[in-house]
Protein backbone atom coordinates (compact mmCIF):
# COMPACT_ATOMS: atom_id res chain seq x y z
CA UNK A 1 0.00 0.00 0.00
CA UNK A 2 0.80 3.85 -0.39
CA UNK A 3 -0.42 6.70 1.82
CA UNK A 4 0.07 9.38 -0.72
CA UNK A 5 0.13 12.61 1.14
CA UNK A 6 1.50 12.53 5.36
CA UNK A 7 3.92 14.91 7.40
CA UNK A 8 6.51 12.69 8.49
CA UNK A 9 8.13 15.09 10.25
CA UNK A 10 5.19 15.44 12.75
CA UNK A 11 4.87 12.05 13.40
CA UNK A 12 7.23 9.49 15.78
CA UNK A 13 9.03 6.35 15.09
CA UNK A 14 6.24 3.96 16.79
CA UNK A 15 3.44 5.69 13.87
CA UNK A 16 5.88 4.32 11.17
CA UNK A 17 6.46 0.96 12.38
CA UNK A 18 2.22 0.75 12.64
CA UNK A 19 1.93 1.88 8.90
CA UNK A 20 4.61 -0.68 7.80
CA UNK A 21 3.04 -3.72 9.38
CA UNK A 22 -0.72 -2.65 8.89
CA UNK A 23 0.69 -3.36 5.22
CA UNK A 24 2.07 0.26 4.14
CA UNK A 25 5.19 0.19 1.95
CA UNK A 26 5.91 3.52 0.90
CA UNK A 27 4.58 6.95 2.03
CA UNK A 28 4.64 10.56 0.58
CA UNK A 29 6.14 12.93 3.10
CA UNK A 30 4.88 16.68 2.31
CA UNK A 31 6.24 19.71 3.31
CA UNK A 32 4.26 22.05 5.97
CA UNK A 33 5.70 24.15 8.79
CA UNK A 34 3.24 24.88 11.29
CA UNK A 35 4.29 27.70 13.08
CA UNK A 36 5.02 31.14 12.21
CA UNK A 37 7.52 31.41 10.04
CA UNK A 38 9.88 34.38 10.40
CA UNK A 39 12.16 34.06 7.71
CA UNK A 40 12.06 31.90 4.71
CA UNK A 41 15.78 30.05 6.30
CA UNK A 42 13.30 28.10 8.90
CA UNK A 43 11.49 26.78 5.94
CA UNK A 44 14.66 26.02 3.73
CA UNK A 45 16.35 24.22 7.25
CA UNK A 46 12.58 21.89 7.54
CA UNK A 47 12.67 21.19 4.15
CA UNK A 48 16.19 19.99 3.98
CA UNK A 49 15.47 18.04 7.94
CA UNK A 50 12.72 16.29 6.12
CA UNK A 51 14.70 15.31 3.49
CA UNK A 52 17.66 14.08 5.55
CA UNK A 53 16.26 12.75 8.87
CA UNK A 54 12.85 11.93 8.38
CA UNK A 55 13.42 9.39 5.29
CA UNK A 56 16.11 7.88 7.64
CA UNK A 57 13.64 8.09 10.50
CA UNK A 58 10.85 6.18 8.26
CA UNK A 59 13.46 3.22 6.90
CA UNK A 60 14.48 2.28 10.32
CA UNK A 61 11.13 1.16 10.70
CA UNK A 62 10.81 -0.20 6.66
CA UNK A 63 8.87 2.43 5.82
CA UNK A 64 9.79 3.72 2.34
CA UNK A 65 9.46 7.24 2.61
CA UNK A 66 9.47 9.35 -0.40
CA UNK A 67 9.40 13.02 -0.43
CA UNK A 68 7.39 16.30 -1.68
CA UNK A 69 8.83 19.70 -1.21
CA UNK A 70 7.24 23.09 -1.66
CA UNK A 71 6.23 26.17 -0.13
CA UNK A 72 3.24 25.94 1.71
CA UNK A 73 0.29 28.36 0.94
CA UNK A 74 0.33 28.60 5.04
CA UNK A 75 4.25 29.67 4.90
CA UNK A 76 3.71 32.13 2.17
CA UNK A 77 4.67 35.30 4.21
CA UNK A 78 8.41 34.59 3.11
CA UNK A 79 10.50 35.50 0.33
CA UNK A 80 10.25 32.71 -2.03
CA UNK A 81 13.35 32.30 -4.40
CA UNK A 82 15.39 30.70 -2.24
CA UNK A 83 13.08 27.92 -1.50
CA UNK A 84 12.88 28.13 -6.03
CA UNK A 85 16.35 27.60 -6.32
CA UNK A 86 16.59 24.74 -4.46
CA UNK A 87 13.33 23.20 -5.91
CA UNK A 88 15.31 22.86 -8.80
CA UNK A 89 18.15 21.46 -7.39
CA UNK A 90 15.87 18.78 -5.55
CA UNK A 91 14.07 17.92 -8.74
CA UNK A 92 17.56 17.67 -11.08
CA UNK A 93 19.15 15.56 -8.38
CA UNK A 94 15.98 13.43 -7.78
CA UNK A 95 15.67 14.05 -4.60
CA UNK A 96 11.93 14.48 -4.70
CA UNK A 97 9.38 12.62 -6.51
CA UNK A 98 6.80 16.03 -6.62
CA UNK A 99 6.66 19.66 -5.84
CA UNK A 100 4.18 19.81 -2.73
CA UNK A 101 2.20 20.56 -1.13
CA UNK A 102 1.47 23.65 -2.45
CA UNK A 103 -1.92 25.68 -3.33
CA UNK A 104 -4.11 28.28 -1.56
CA UNK A 105 -5.85 28.62 1.87
CA UNK A 106 -6.69 32.72 2.47
CA UNK A 107 -6.48 33.42 -1.21
CA UNK A 108 -3.67 36.09 -0.53
CA UNK A 109 -2.07 37.83 -2.93
CA UNK A 110 1.22 36.08 -1.81
CA UNK A 111 -0.13 32.77 -1.78
CA UNK A 112 -1.55 32.94 -5.38
CA UNK A 113 1.88 34.54 -6.52
CA UNK A 114 3.70 31.54 -4.79
CA UNK A 115 1.54 29.34 -6.41
CA UNK A 116 1.68 30.43 -9.58
CA UNK A 117 5.35 30.34 -9.70
CA UNK A 118 5.06 26.42 -8.29
CA UNK A 119 3.42 25.26 -11.16
CA UNK A 120 5.70 27.09 -13.76
CA UNK A 121 8.60 25.15 -11.68
CA UNK A 122 6.55 21.91 -12.34
CA UNK A 123 5.88 22.82 -15.81
CA UNK A 124 9.42 23.51 -16.67
CA UNK A 125 10.72 20.76 -15.00
CA UNK A 126 8.09 17.88 -15.86
CA UNK A 127 7.26 17.70 -12.48
CA UNK A 128 4.66 16.42 -10.34
CA UNK A 129 2.07 18.80 -8.14
CA UNK A 130 0.48 17.90 -5.02
CA UNK A 131 -1.88 20.68 -4.49
CA UNK A 132 -3.68 21.19 -1.09
CA UNK A 133 -7.29 22.68 -0.54
CA UNK A 134 -8.29 24.41 2.56
CA UNK A 135 -10.88 22.85 5.48
CA UNK A 136 -12.56 26.12 5.44
CA UNK A 137 -13.83 27.69 2.86
CA UNK A 138 -12.60 24.82 0.32
CA UNK A 139 -15.69 24.86 -2.75
CA UNK A 140 -14.11 28.48 -3.15
CA UNK A 141 -10.27 28.26 -2.85
CA UNK A 142 -10.58 25.07 -5.41
CA UNK A 143 -12.69 27.18 -7.53
CA UNK A 144 -9.54 29.06 -7.68
CA UNK A 145 -7.54 26.27 -8.21
CA UNK A 146 -9.57 25.01 -10.76
CA UNK A 147 -8.94 28.01 -12.67
CA UNK A 148 -4.73 28.60 -12.06
CA UNK A 149 -3.62 25.53 -12.66
CA UNK A 150 -4.61 25.28 -16.46
CA UNK A 151 -2.82 28.30 -16.89
CA UNK A 152 0.52 27.18 -15.59
CA UNK A 153 0.56 23.52 -15.82
CA UNK A 154 -0.87 20.42 -18.03
CA UNK A 155 -3.69 19.20 -15.47
CA UNK A 156 -2.25 15.33 -15.76
CA UNK A 157 0.97 16.84 -13.79
CA UNK A 158 -1.26 17.45 -10.68
CA UNK A 159 -3.10 16.16 -7.75
CA UNK A 160 -5.59 18.18 -5.93
CA UNK A 161 -5.65 16.82 -2.70
CA UNK A 162 -8.28 16.39 0.57
CA UNK A 163 -11.20 15.67 -2.05
CA UNK A 164 -14.84 15.37 -0.08
CA UNK A 165 -18.42 14.69 -0.80
CA UNK A 166 -19.02 18.45 -0.84
CA UNK A 167 -16.93 19.23 -3.73
CA UNK A 168 -15.94 16.41 -6.05
CA UNK A 169 -18.72 17.83 -8.41
CA UNK A 170 -16.22 20.65 -8.86
CA UNK A 171 -13.20 18.33 -9.07
CA UNK A 172 -14.19 15.28 -11.39
CA UNK A 173 -14.53 17.47 -14.34
CA UNK A 174 -10.67 18.63 -14.14
CA UNK A 175 -7.83 16.37 -15.97
CA UNK A 176 -5.98 15.99 -12.25
CA UNK A 177 -5.65 13.25 -9.90
CA UNK A 178 -7.62 13.25 -7.16
CA UNK A 179 -6.52 12.86 -3.73
CA UNK A 180 -8.81 11.52 -0.71
CA UNK A 181 -7.69 12.23 2.94
CA UNK A 182 -9.45 9.95 5.61
CA UNK A 183 -8.72 11.83 8.42
CA UNK A 184 -10.85 12.96 11.67
CA UNK A 185 -12.54 15.88 11.18
CA UNK A 186 -12.45 15.57 7.23
CA UNK A 187 -13.42 12.87 5.84
CA UNK A 188 -14.68 8.88 6.87
CA UNK A 189 -13.60 5.68 5.01
CA UNK A 190 -17.26 5.30 4.34
CA UNK A 191 -17.33 8.88 2.72
CA UNK A 192 -14.33 8.15 0.31
CA UNK A 193 -15.86 4.75 -0.21
CA UNK A 194 -18.99 6.13 -1.23
CA UNK A 195 -16.62 8.72 -4.12
CA UNK A 196 -15.52 5.85 -5.52
CA UNK A 197 -18.14 3.64 -5.72
CA UNK A 198 -20.07 6.47 -7.67
CA UNK A 199 -16.58 7.80 -9.63
CA UNK A 200 -14.67 4.99 -10.07
CA UNK A 201 -10.73 4.03 -9.11
CA UNK A 202 -9.08 5.19 -11.96
CA UNK A 203 -8.50 8.86 -10.59
CA UNK A 204 -8.29 8.74 -7.10
CA UNK A 205 -5.22 8.47 -4.92
CA UNK A 206 -5.60 7.87 -0.93
CA UNK A 207 -4.07 9.83 2.11
CA UNK A 208 -3.95 10.17 5.72
CA UNK A 209 -2.71 13.10 5.67
CA UNK A 210 -1.47 12.75 9.35
CA UNK A 211 -0.08 15.83 10.69
CA UNK A 212 -0.09 17.61 14.14
CA UNK A 213 -3.28 17.70 14.05
CA UNK A 214 -6.01 14.73 15.12
CA UNK A 215 -4.95 12.11 12.92
CA UNK A 216 -4.93 8.39 12.33
CA UNK A 217 -1.67 6.41 10.90
CA UNK A 218 -3.54 3.36 9.85
CA UNK A 219 -6.81 5.31 7.74
CA UNK A 220 -5.57 3.77 4.54
CA UNK A 221 -5.23 0.34 5.58
CA UNK A 222 -8.38 0.76 7.19
CA UNK A 223 -10.16 1.78 4.21
CA UNK A 224 -8.62 -0.62 1.87
CA UNK A 225 -9.63 -3.49 4.45
CA UNK A 226 -12.96 -2.50 4.25
CA UNK A 227 -13.41 -2.06 0.73
CA UNK A 228 -12.17 -5.69 1.16
CA UNK A 229 -14.89 -6.59 3.20
CA UNK A 230 -17.53 -5.35 0.99
CA UNK A 231 -16.07 -7.18 -1.92
CA UNK A 232 -15.15 -4.64 -4.17
CA UNK A 233 -13.09 -5.68 -7.36
CA UNK A 234 -9.73 -6.95 -6.21
CA UNK A 235 -8.15 -5.13 -9.40
CA UNK A 236 -9.93 -1.61 -8.23
CA UNK A 237 -8.94 -2.23 -4.57
CA UNK A 238 -5.03 -2.55 -5.65
CA UNK A 239 -5.79 0.99 -8.05
CA UNK A 240 -6.35 3.33 -5.22
CA UNK A 241 -4.24 1.15 -2.14
CA UNK A 242 -1.02 1.73 -4.65
CA UNK A 243 -1.22 1.34 -8.41
CA UNK A 244 -2.59 4.86 -8.86
CA UNK A 245 0.17 6.37 -6.58
CA UNK A 246 3.10 4.16 -8.46
CA UNK A 247 2.10 5.42 -12.03
CA UNK A 248 0.62 9.17 -10.81
CA UNK A 249 4.49 9.56 -9.04
CA UNK A 250 6.58 7.68 -11.25
CA UNK A 251 7.60 5.23 -8.18
CA UNK A 252 9.79 2.17 -8.34
CA UNK A 253 8.35 0.45 -4.81
CA UNK A 254 8.65 -3.24 -5.08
Amino acid sequence: MIDTHIHADSRSGEDFKEMYLAGINTAITCSFYPYKIEHEMILLNHLNRILELDTARANEYGLDLKVALGIHPANSNINPEIIFENLYEWIETKQIVAIGEIGLEDLTENEIAIFKKQLDIADETKSKVIIHTPRKNKKEVLKEIIEIIPQHLDESQAVIDHINPHVIEDAVNTDCMLGLTVQPQKMEKEDAIAILDEYGFERFLLNSDISNKASDPLSVPKTVRELERLGYDKNNINKVSHENGEKFFRLNTF
